[in-house]
């Protein structure tokens, strides 16, 4: 069987490549006689209609981390990672019902901005800097890496040239278009991101089923790795830890997902720049109905890749070529990239291409990010806050360039870790909770002051540390190690939210004695009313979800 890239193939990734740069900078272009301002490069105009948003809300979340990660997830656990895709879209729901109205009526760039006005400079500065480090060190280096690995073992090209390629690739377009630019290649990055993560879906099935079709591989793999299709894990589970059992659908999971959809610059940004409320909301709802589509895109193949590497007769049938880059339970997070080897030609550029649209997307949004966070709340702050729109936007462009280039010299120190999906997830983790507890809080309880905030902001980090090193770490040599639990990642970001958020309250009153704070939000139901469009949508939504819970509890 051949397994490299043909002429085929890498035309059909080129026309890809072609397409987004030729369409990234036609929407850059500044139009005659006039000049980007600040809402221009940051915000796209506030002009994106809601089919836009929402693909462009997808392409920013799902990248290597996913398709690479996710993957090797499935890989090595199975379908119980899909809780993350799939309890997402029911978070959405929730953002666009209670997180947006408040966030489009305050008229923000930047949810650091939005800290300012409900608490104080000091703690959105304090929260600024953590968002830049965490985009920069963490976001941005590891999805360098995992796409640098991605082409190394596809192509063979070198990590460092790779991560190089992908860096300049996403800054070509949107280090000068902004937003705009971003969001608009986004709505095609998502074209080829579903139908090229569909066809690998669909060949790697069509492949377990030995020329059969998909549904006939798809019962092959179910009935080969039934506990590859177990939504709920028992403690018997050596994944357990990184998925605790129900947990996962009451607990740590849901401070994860409202963070990362509800607080997460470079997510919510994309809805900032909505023409409107409701066509904010019509983009959640398009993609919160995408996200019950992603686990048949990443988490699938990666359970499909696991049944072919344990079955002696398929692997006989790809050949010998199929032990090249092989993944196993030590290199989970090699299973998307060993699949794609085996597509036809064309096909292969396809998928391949979707790999490129997921990893590029994404750095592209955090670049923005990155830059709109570090122009708007620090160098308009502190530096000089009386800058005009073309020297901010330039000092955007550069702060999104070195951004990228400290990641690129990062990244390739990242080599030898393992389901990466969960290594984000696990130190995203450590600061998550009490930002989450913050923000909960300063949005829908009044009495909350600023040095409570500022307080349950910094508190929160030893508590997440305590439970990290975890109850038997602490007491390790002392005799007493061997009585004492280990706690699970989802549980610790669970328990540390609550512990926050009960800090928060108890400084919150000895400080204003029980009143108000006078920043304190006014929630009205009148705010909070959404169209028959959404709440229609959502119940599909919930209802759906019912039925995959259902359907793969044990």
């Amino acid at each position: 069987m051949e397994t490299g890239f043909g002429f085929i193939d890498y035309a059909v990734f080129t026309a890809y490549a072609v397409l987004i740069l030729g369409v990234g900078l036609w929407v850059s272009r500044d139009k005659e006689g006039e000049q980007k301002n600040a809402e221009d490069y940051f915000l796209a105009s506030k002009s994106l209609p809601w089919w836009a948003i929402g693909s462009s809300l997808i392409a920013a979340n799902i990248s290597a981390e996913q398709f690479i990660g996710m993957s090797g997830s499935g890989f090595a656990l199975g379908l119980a990672i899909a809780s993350y895709e799939w309890m997402a879209a029911f978070t959405l729901i929730i953002v666009g019902k209670y997180f947006l109205p408040i966030f489009i009526e305050k008229g923000i760039y930047t949810i650091p901005e939005f800290v300012e006005k409900r608490f104080s400079t000091n703690l959105k500065t304090i929260l600024a800097v953590f968002w830049i480090a965490l985009y920069v060190f963490v976001n941005l280096t590891t999805v360098m890496y995992l796409g640098g690995l991605a082409i190394q073992t596809i192509l063979g090209i070198d990590m460092m040239y790779a991560i190089v390629g992908l860096a300049l690739f996403s800054a070509a377009y949107s280090l000068y278009g902004g937003l705009s630019a971003v969001a608009w290649t986004d709505v095609i990055q998502v074209v080829f991101l579903v139908l090229g993560g569909l066809v690998t879906t669909y060949l790697a099935l069509n492949t377990v089923a030995d020329g059969a079709g998909m549904w006939v591989g798809l019962k092959t793999i179910y009935h080969a790795a039934p506990d590859r299709f177990v939504m709920i894990l028992d403690k018997s589970n050596p994944e357990y830890a990184n998925l605790p059992g129900i947990g996962v659908l009451v607990g740590g999971l849901w401070v994860a997902n409202i963070y990362y959809w509800g607080f997460n610059q470079y997510i919510i940004q994309r809805t900032l720049a909505a023409k409107s409320l409701r066509e904010a909301q019509k983009g959640i709802l398009l993609a919160a109905f995408l996200k019950l589509l992603i686990p048949f895109i990443v988490v699938i193949p990666g359970i499909a890749a696991y049944v072919m590497v344990n079955d002696p007769e398929i692997m006989a049938r790809l050949g010998a070529s199929a032990m090249e880059n092989l993944p196993g339970l030590g290199h989970a997070d090699r299973a998307y990239p060993w699949l794609l080897h085996f597509l036809p030609a064309g096909l292969k550029g396809l998928a391949f291409a979707a790999l490129a649209a997921a990893i590029v997307s994404s750095l592209a949004s955090m670049l923005n990010s990155t830059s709109t966070i570090f122009t708007m709340d620090i160098y308009k702050q502190y530096i000089n806050p009386t800058a005009g729109d073309k020297l901010t936007v330039n000092v955007g462009r550069i702060s999104g360039g070195v951004a990228l280039i400290i990641a690129v010299i990062m990244a390739p120190l990242l080599g030898g870790i393992d389901q990466a999906f969960q290594f984000i997830q696990e130190y995203t983790g450590i600061v998550s909770p009490g930002i989450l507890g913050v923000f909960l809080l300063g949005l829908f309880w009044k009495k909350t002051t600023n040095k409570a905030a500022i307080w349950g902001a910094l508190v929160s980090i030893p508590i997440a540390l305590f439970f990290k090193i975890g109850p038997k770490g602490w007491a390790a040599g002392s005799g007493f190690d061997s009585m004492l639990p280990d706690v699970p990642f989802m549980d610790q970001m669970g328990y540390t939210t609550v512990l926050t958020m009960i800090i928060i309250v108890i400084l919150s009153l000895m400080q204003n004695n029980g009143k108000d704070d006078e920043r304190g939000i006014p929630v009205t139901k009148e705010l909070f009313k959404t169209s028959p469009l959404f709440n229609i949508g959502s119940f599909a939504i919930l209802l759906i979800l019912a039925v995959l819970y259902s359907v793969f509890w044990k």
